[in-house]
């Protein structure tokens, strides 16, 4: 709570002209600082996110990398190091509209990135931006 409380500060100060800028930058800091293979994990996540989901804005949330549309978190990178895990989990918020059914997944847990999960990422994100653009 303590990160959430400094990141809505840091937030609340930015420049509106750079803000967009100055939260991609934190997200990269805080990428830097992770252990190396959740680092490996979340550098790739974030090109991912970049390249499938450019409308997506980079911040963080609860001091974990995350991607909002119109200000709300749509997608999060959790580190398997800070939560004691032994996997990175890549999660969807309610945001996101990736209803299935009466019951869907919305966290991955993820160990490693192959080109079959980075597909998957790509549909995943692809479809929460197209469903969160429709419902917004």
């Amino acid at each position: 709570m303590k990160e959430h409380a400094k990141e809505l500060k840091a937030a609340a100060r930015r420049n509106p002209r750079t803000a967009k800028a100055d939260a991609e930058q934190e997200v990269l800091a805080k990428i830097a600082e992770m252990e190396p293979a959740d680092r490996v994990l979340a550098e790739r996540v974030h090109a991912l996110v970049r390249a499938a989901a450019p409308a997506l804005t980079p911040k963080l949330w609860y001091g974990m990398p995350a991607y909002a549309k119109d200000g709300k978190v749509l997608c999060f990178f959790q580190c398997a190091q800070k939560f004691k895990s032994r996997y990175a989990t890549l999660g969807f918020s309610d945001v996101a509209t990736l209803d299935d059914g009466t019951m869907w997944p919305t966290t991955f847990a993820l160990t490693a990135l192959t080109p079959t999960t980075e597909a998957r990422i790509t549909t995943l994100l692809t479809t929460a931006t197209a469903t969160a653009t429709a419902t917004a």
